[in-house]
């Protein structure tokens, strides 16, 4: 490592395999069941980034490609939490919280200038708030499925008292799948005191002042809490309108 700059040479592989093979380990040894997953991911990670880097300068030169590869993003994030959530039953209907959380934010933040409308600021951007409404969609549907799996009774029990199958499935659902806002919250809560999350730093490296680091990071969060929140709320509503299959019932 030569100052700020981080350099990709024989010592970077060698630890960076290291981590993964001791993280995998970790996992097999403690019985987690994801250690295959773990080295799976890690190889993919290395693969992606590695032909992203090659197609960004394409992409960033041009205002179509940039569309092109954000929808790109959008498309593979809803594939993953199709996944994730469906477990086997078809769940495309994960797009649509992916869409109504990401869009209205990025069009706000670029229609305003907020966030310049250069490809260099759009593709990161949108990287970000698409990857956190993916990961809170597949919490929100997952816990909320979930829910419904354990308390059935419940539901149940709601629908003799009269309540409609999506009122009675949102009074057993909606608190749990709200859990997937929890890491947000917490990073946001937090920022500045336990973590500098990498909108920060990587401005600073950048060569911006410590103040205008901190407003992009403040930008990133509190945009990332209203994809989030928006995700979740519509993942729950889809649930509970069967929109997205549930295990039972």
């Amino acid at each position: 490592m030569d100052g700020a700059t981080i350099r990709p040479d024989l010592g970077y592989a060698v630890v960076l395999a290291a981590l993964a093979v001791a993280t995998a380990v970790l996992a097999r040894a403690t019985r987690l069941g994801v250690g295959r997953q773990i080295l799976t991911a890690s190889a993919r990670a290395v693969a992606q980034l590695a032909v992203v880097s090659v197609v960004i300068v394409a992409v960033l030169r041009s205002a179509g490609y940039t569309a092109l590869f954000v929808a790109a993003m959008l498309a593979i994030a809803a594939a993953t939490s199709a996944r994730r959530v469906g477990e086997g039953r078809p769940a495309w209907w994960v797009a649509v919280p992916l869409a109504v959380g990401t869009a209205p934010v990025l069009g706000v933040l670029l229609a305003t200038g907020v966030v310049p409308r250069a490809p260099v600021a759009v593709v990161p951007v949108a990287g970000i708030l698409i990857g956190g409404a993916m990961t809170s969609t597949s919490l929100a549907g997952r816990r909320a499925l979930d829910a419904l799996e354990d308390r059935f009774g419940e539901y149940e029990a709601a629908l003799a008292l009269g309540l409609t199958s999506r009122h009675a499935a949102l009074e057993v659902c909606r608190a749990r799948a709200a859990e997937a806002l929890l890491p947000g919250l917490d990073q946001t809560r937090t920022v500045g005191l336990v973590t500098l999350p990498g909108a920060f730093v990587g401005v600073l490296l950048g060569g911006a002042s410590p103040v205008e680091a901190g407003a992009a990071q403040l930008l990133v969060l509190v945009g990332l809490l209203a994809v989030q929140t928006v995700a979740v709320a519509a993942t729950v509503e889809l649930v509970a309108r069967r929109r997205i299959p549930w295990r039972r019932g």
